[in-house]
């Protein structure tokens, strides 16, 4: 079996087909990791869903911003924004159908054997995989109960509080939790956000880093793979820190790993979100993640 993980889709089908024709990837055997926003922006996000939808068999989904506003603009189609191109997912047939799959994912997923973690955004420095497994469940299991969902959904935009705090409760704690896994990329040592800067590593505010700089971060043991951050365009060179955004929406490419060998596959895209040209498999030196025997 191998294992692939791929960065934010976004509504571009095609080139993920293109990869995984490449890889000759067979969902009977295979499993693809999904690194989140699956859709919005792109040309076919109905599509893309449903492609997933058909092979959730064979996937490992965590959940990221593009798709946690999905579920609130099926909700409330008033939450739909002029960018987005999400209306043609909330207005088909098959609707509840798959956003009932979709607020089943994860925000976190986590291999002991390998050691990996996939996520959308990141993982705050202050929280040890364990915490953030914990944390992650209880957004989750609110996406799951039927009694909480709507509140929840209602209740997760914003930017405060920008710190943990255990002591949170309620909607402020959810929200906070959210903007970890799905919004995060600069924060402070303790984890205090800034939501505002999204360019690249090297534009942090004083006193900020990217959430996988921070000598202190508790996870440095562990591989983490996440997807979000476009302006890094894959490239981190922090040890055991993998990104997969790399803009195929903006006209950059998808980029599809190997978890295992840490083997990169490429499907150059245009402006449109549509494959321009392939290109060959790529192994930066940082790149790879060997399974832990």
């Amino acid at each position: 079996m191998a294992v692939y993980a791929v960065g934010d889709l976004q509504g571009c089908l095609q080139p993920l087909k293109c990869l995984l024709e490449r890889v000759a990837f067979d969902p009977a055997k295979d499993q693809l990791w999904l690194a989140g926003d699956l859709v919005n922006r792109g040309p076919e996000s109905l599509a893309t869903l449903r492609f997933l939808y058909a092979m959730r068999d064979s996937l490992v989904c965590v959940l990221g911003n593009h798709d946690l506003h999905l579920l609130a603009a099926g909700n409330n189609i008033e939450r739909l924004k002029k960018a987005d191109t999400l209306r043609e997912i909330i207005e088909a047939p098959d609707a509840k159908e798959l956003l009932d799959w979709l607020r089943q994912q994860k925000l976190l997923h986590f291999d002991e054997r390998r050691e990996v973690a996939l996520v959308h955004a990141g993982v705050p420095p202050q929280w040890s995989m364990s915490k953030a497994l914990r944390y992650a469940a209880e957004v989750e299991e609110v996406l799951r109960d039927d009694n909480r969902f709507k509140p929840y959904l209602d209740g997760m935009y914003g930017n405060d509080p920008n710190r943990w705090d255990r002591n949170l409760k309620g909607i402020d704690r959810l929200r906070l939790i959210t903007n970890y896994f799905t919004r995060m990329r600069f924060c402070t040592p303790d984890g205090k956000l800034d939501l505002k800067g999204k360019e690249g590593a090297d534009t942090a505010p004083p006193g900020y880093a990217p959430w996988f700089a921070h000598k202190a971060r508790r996870t440095r043991a562990l591989k983490i793979i996440f997807g979000h951050w476009a302006a890094l365009e894959g490239r981190v060179k922090q040890p055991g820190i993998f990104a997969l955004d790399t803009g195929c929406v903006w006209g950059g490419a998808l980029t599809l790993l190997n978890v295992d060998s840490g083997e990169r596959h490429l499907c150059k895209c245009d402006e449109h979100g549509k494959p321009r040209q392939s290109a060959p498999p790529v192994t930066p030196p940082y790149a790879a993640i060997a399974t832990k025997v």
